[in-house]
């Protein structure tokens, strides 16, 4: 009879989950006990079986409702996803703008960068010397030919000139007087009363006095010739600098410039400037055959685009190259000379250069967004003729019209994708639609 009890309690145990069954062991480990002891073991094993059974009961209410939810989770997943393969459509094909490469007759330019220079530079400086008592111009205005700039105090000179007018009426009168004897002499002479002595004597003092009077108008030219100088005037139309003097400095002088001089302004002019840029030598190398071969205006037309500008509105003439490269550095000096009526381009100024060296000739041209940097070559997107987008690797130019010149890779023909290449991958169906590509004939500068 307690076998069975202690049998019925641990199968209980065992359904009702393991601290159960250890629980119910350690109630039953001790089968060497009194009676009381089984009558007390076996009442609680009655217990913990009525315990295990309302346990399980409550498992059953909680995990039932869990098992049906989650399977129809799974069913409305799998029914969703029968659903969607079933009710998928294919993606059209992405709408692109092609059109053939603009077929355009231009020129080969190369590009440099040069600096404008003043056709005319000049230090002013002074040819006498004195206190300057005039300033007639501000700093950095333009002043013209012949404008009186500075006065150097004449009054030193009009001295000198003075004492020249003098000496020169004295050499005068001293010519009158002997030209009178010598006229004296010679009748003496002719009429056996004077004798030739006498006539060489007079020749000579007339002789003398026509020296003197040489003399004198020559220390008056000198001394007109520094007044002149007193007086300092702009030797051509150009902009001036800065004032090196003030009022009532003392200049020093010299026509000669055997000595120190006092520099009293710069002046440059301005319409025409000189841009001079280098060529290296496999750009004079080109430019050489083609100018030998085409002589004429194009080989010396010059565009020009200034640092703040995109276009090359501005045109200039190639007048000068230079006799010899440079070894050093391996280029050859150039120089264009450029129209500049409106005074705005000055010294010192950079801008960009274009030479043409070569005539017009048909060149294909797509716009610039429409080629893209693959690594390190240049690519160009094309459709075929069953809407696959096909990569065409090209070797590109210049700009030129606001198009980018395309020197090989593509054929007239071709359909390039001007608009959309963000949905042109290589390999993959587009929708071509047909597109224009226009030449921007401003923004080449040259019309």
């Amino acid at each position: 009879m307690q076998h069975s009890v202690i049998g019925r309690v641990e199968a209980d145990d065992r359904d009702a989950g393991r601290p159960l069954a250890v629980g119910g062991e350690r109630a039953f480990g001790d089968q060497r006990g009194s009676q009381m002891n089984e009558i007390s073991n076996w009442s609680g094993a009655e217990e913990l079986k009525r315990s295990a059974a309302t346990r399980s009961k409550t498992w059953a209410w909680v995990v039932g409702p869990a098992a049906l939810a989650l399977a129809a989770l799974l069913w409305v997943g799998f029914s969703y996803r029968e659903g969607g393969q079933a009710a998928a459509v294919p993606v059209p094909p992405a709408s692109v703008t092609v059109s053939a490469p603009l077929l355009r007759e231009v020129d080969t330019r190369i590009g440099f960068l040069g600096q404008f220079s003043p056709v005319d530079r000049v230090e002013l400086r002074a040819q006498v010397g004195g206190t300057l008592t005039e300033l007639h111009f501000k700093d950095g205005q333009i002043v013209h030919k012949g404008d009186l700039l500075f006065v150097i105090d004449p009054r030193p000179y009009e001295i000198k000139l003075a004492e020249a007018t003098a000496q020169l009426r004295t050499a005068s009168s001293r010519f009158a007087l002997a030209n009178s004897e010598l006229i004296r002499a010679q009748a003496l002479k002719r009429s056996n009363f004077g004798t030739a002595e006498a006539v060489d004597q007079r020749m000579s003092e007339q002789v003398a006095a026509q020296a003197a009077i040489d003399d004198a108008k020559a220390q008056i030219r000198d001394a007109q010739l520094d007044i002149e100088y007193c007086h300092i005037t702009a030797p051509f139309t150009g902009r001036i600098g800065a004032r090196l003097v003030s009022d009532g400095s003392l200049i020093a002088g010299s026509r000669a410039a055997t000595s120190p001089t006092t520099l009293l302004t710069t002046l440059v002019s301005l319409d025409p400037i000189y841009l001079d840029f280098d060529m290296s030598e496999s750009d004079y190398l080109t430019f050489s055959r083609e100018r030998a071969r085409l002589s004429g205006p194009l080989a010396n037309a010059v565009t020009i685009s200034l640092g703040d500008e995109n276009r090359f509105t501005r045109q200039g003439t190639l007048d000068f190259v230079d006799n010899a490269l440079d070894r050093s550095s391996g280029t050859i000096h150039a120089r264009a000379t450029v129209p500049n009526p409106d005074l705005f381009l000055v010294p010192g100024e950079f801008a960009r250069v274009r030479v043409a060296v070569a005539p017009p000739a048909p060149t294909l041209m797509v716009p610039d967004a429409a080629v893209v940097l693959d690594q390190s070559q240049h690519m160009v997107m094309t459709v075929a003729a069953d809407g696959t987008v096909v990569p065409a690797p090209v070797q590109t130019g210049d700009l030129r019209g606001g198009l980018r010149v395309i020197q090989s890779g593509l054929a007239p023909g071709d359909r390039v994708i001007i608009d959309g290449l963000v949905h042109a991958t290589p390999g993959t169906k587009v929708d071509p639609q047909e597109g224009t590509i226009r030449y921007d004939a401003a923004s080449d500068g040259r019309g």
